[in-house]
């Protein structure tokens, strides 16, 4: 028989703790010996430790109560779960590492690998700075707020940059920001790129944006707000398509 201060030793735990265990019905307390001291034995060693790995775990002292009175295959199905929950949260932790890893080397995009190799192809492809600066913003925006569809629709402009044909659209759409909004060359570009966006899509939307959602209008808008020759060309090109 062992007093509470070496129990608690044994466990790696307070005797605080201990009691504290005693007093939300964890551990039974036991009698007083004729001494008046509490004595216990190898049972409650045993089952102090049980009680310390399960709270470590972070599981609820609530929940440690109810598992006290468990068969034995409800105890081990429930440290399967808990075991599951653990693996979950080292899965988060190691994702928060890589990303203060990031932090630390002064990599602050939360954009998906394949997205950041897309954004370095397309200054390789001609793209201006301030393109690929917008299409970085707004591929962020897009993530954070539709992580749903983001993919979705990552893929499908992936898909259309890699036909030089259409890729040559989106150059002739980037290097058209500083034309004045009159410009025939406006015109014209609006025209190709209604027939392109027919020809791909249909009379469908594009893969992602079946449902109603205002990430086309929000990212359209973020574009418009830079060129007024961009906007002519969003009037334009929606023009064509609802005739």
């Amino acid at each position: 028989m062992i007093t509470i201060g070496q129990l608690a030793g044994y466990a790696g735990v307070s005797v605080k703790t201990v009691r504290v265990y005693h007093d939300k019905g964890l551990l039974p307390e036991p009698g007083r010996d004729a001494s008046g001291y509490r004595r216990y034995g190898a049972d409650d060693a045993i089952e102090l430790i049980k009680i310390r790995t399960l709270a470590e775990a972070g599981v609820p002292l609530a929940r440690i109560r109810e598992l006290r009175s468990a068969t034995d295959e409800e105890f081990r199905r429930a440290l399967r779960e808990i075991d599951d929950e653990l693996t979950a949260r080292i899965r988060g932790l190691r994702a928060t590492r890589e990303r203060l890893g990031r932090l630390a080397a002064g990599d602050l995009t939360p954009l998906p690998p394949k997205v950041c190799s897309h954004l370095e192809r397309l200054a390789h492809w001609g793209f201006t700075p301030r393109w690929v600066e917008l299409q970085r913003d707004l591929w962020i925006l897009v993530f954070a707020t539709h992580p749903d569809r983001a993919v979705t629709l990552f893929h499908d402009q992936a898909e259309t940059l890699a036909d030089p044909a259409l890729r040559r659209l989106h150059l002739d759409y980037d290097h058209a920001y500083g034309l004045d909004a009159d410009d025939s060359r406006v015109d014209d570009l609006a025209r190709r790129i209604a027939d392109a966006t027919r020809k791909r899509y249909g009379p469908g939307e594009p893969p992602g944006l079946e449902a109603p959602s205002e990430v086309p209008a929000l990212i359209q808008g973020t574009v418009n707000a830079s060129s007024p020759a961009w906007r002519r060309l969003d009037t334009l090109i929606r023009t064509a398509l609802d005739a």
